[in-house]
């Protein structure tokens, strides 16, 4: 999906990514828990954000505005913060990884309290929260921006293999293993080409299948496409979620010749014979084993374990938040955004602008002791990139109805979508989205919209 960032800690080692891989709002960390010597120490902040991601970063933004920079603290641990959206086109060679990452300290707004840490604990009853590092942090009202957890290490024989390179596998997802999905591009000779899709909630639903698209093309581009299979199994019983667009996306694969197989969820891999190893869904017990040549590799995801072991979360551990206005559902000076939330919609930083201005909304209100009036109607957007050129705009809501932007048939690969994404969502991302100026596209839509059923 758009706009969607991902903050790592550096590890000196491949394996070190299965130690701990999490989201905040819009983000991915993945870090070393280390305990803290340091001595316990107080603090109070009429709003605390927790996480450093697209939702917190933008929340912050919007709370410094509001009540002033030292009224505002946010705890994260990383130092660095990524444009994830990007790396779909760093795992196919346009973009450098380099390019996609700036200092936390440079995103974190002028003023704000950057408390670098990790969250240790949420006590929402006592309006505490406790880091790492051994801070008691109070606080007024809680913004959770936590995001979702990376589970690589719920594939079976992926944890062990230290040199993703060799082996030929990749994945977009992160910081470590984004560079690894363009070498195996670039060292593909002959044989399958194969791309999963987990069968747990995931951020971005598009991104499993973009890359497949940009290695199709990227093939036929070095004349090796004769000799490649082109292969996508998707936990799925569908290839996208929104009919509209699902429609189109299947005409590509069919013009491409690229196999799609439904309910197929990866498993395992072995790493030494270049084997996937793919459960049938439908069928509990039923495994197929596909050679590879290039192996993506989407992981699995889950609740931040932080919420999930808390009152805030739902049944199945993310944040419990009325959907219109992302106020927690049982505790009301708490608010959540992004993929930490049990919003049912589609997890992309596109979700995360459009939730951040209703977000700033519902908090004016109830800073006022006002009811909160402004609802969220679920929209997200996933540029599905399907060729170095082209890109087909989704966009929709929670009723899973096209909610598009522009007056034309966004279902059609257009170079301009392509070029909105590859440079004019960027620079939107870091000077807009994380300084609390954008808020989604839904004015533009009512302009470009006038006059129109």
């Amino acid at each position: 999906g758009e706009m969607l960032t991902y903050t790592m800690t550096v590890m000196h080692r491949q394996p070190a990514l299965w130690r701990q891989c999490h989201r905040t709002a819009g983000i991915g960390v993945c870090r070393l828990h280390t305990s803290s010597s340091s001595a316990s120490s107080k603090e109070h902040y009429k709003v605390l954000v927790l996480g450093g991601g697209t939702g917190g970063i933008a929340m912050s933004a919007r709370m410094k505005r509001k009540l002033g920079a030292e009224n505002v603290a946010v705890v994260e641990t990383s130092e660095m913060h990524y444009y994830q959206p990007i790396w779909t086109l760093v795992g196919a060679g346009v973009k450098s990884v380099a390019s996609s990452g700036r200092p936390t300290a440079s995103v974190i707004p002028p003023g704000v309290k950057w408390v670098k840490s990790n969250v240790r604990e949420i006590d929402p009853d006592a309006n505490t929260v406790r880091t790492d590092n051994g801070m008691e942090i109070s606080y007024q009202y809680l913004i959770v921006a936590l995001g979702l957890q990376l589970h690589y290490e719920k594939i079976k024989g992926l944890p062990e293999i230290d040199d993703w390179e060799e082996f030929k596998i990749g994945s977009n997802y992160s910081v470590q293993t984004v560079e690894k999905t363009w070498s195996a591009l670039q060292n593909f000779k002959e044989g399958n080409a194969i791309f999963s899709f987990p069968n747990t909630p995931v951020k971005c639903a598009g991104a499993p299948q973009k890359i497949m698209y940009l290695t199709d093309a990227y093939l036929r581009k070095t004349g090796k496409r004769a000799t490649a299979n082109i292969v996508y199994n998707t936990s799925l019983p569908v290839l996208f979620g929104i009919k509209k667009y699902a429609d189109a996306l299947w005409e590509i694969v069919k013009n491409r010749d690229i196999q799609v197989n439904l309910r197929h969820n990866l498993v395992e891999v072995r790493a030494n014979k270049q084997e996937a190893v793919f459960e049938n869904l439908d069928n509990p017990g039923e495994t197929e084993v596909f050679e590879y040549e290039m192996l993506h590799v989407t992981p699995p995801m889950g609740p931040n374990p932080v919420i999930k072991g808390s009152s805030l979360a739902d049944e199945g551990g993310w944040l419990d938040v009325n959907k219109e206005t992302l106020q927690h559902n049982k505790y009301p000076n708490v608010f959540g955004i992004g993929d930490c939330t049990n919003l049912p919609t589609v997890k992309t930083a596109a979700a995360v602008a459009a939730q951040s201005s209703i977000l700033d909304r519902t908090i004016s209100k109830v800073l006022k002791n006002e009811k909160p009036d402004t609802k969220y109607d679920g929209y997200t957007s996933c540029p599905l990139v399907t060729s170095y050129s082209k890109v087909i705009l989704a966009e929709f809501d929670y009723s899973g109805q096209p909610l598009e932007t522009f007056p034309i048939d966004q279902s059609k690969e257009r170079w301009t979508m392509y070029h909105m994404k590859a440079d004019v969502m960027p620079p939107l991302y870091w000077h807009g989205l994380l300084k609390g100026f954008w808020g989604g596209p839904g004015p533009i839509r009512k302009i470009m919209h006038l006059g129109m059923k």
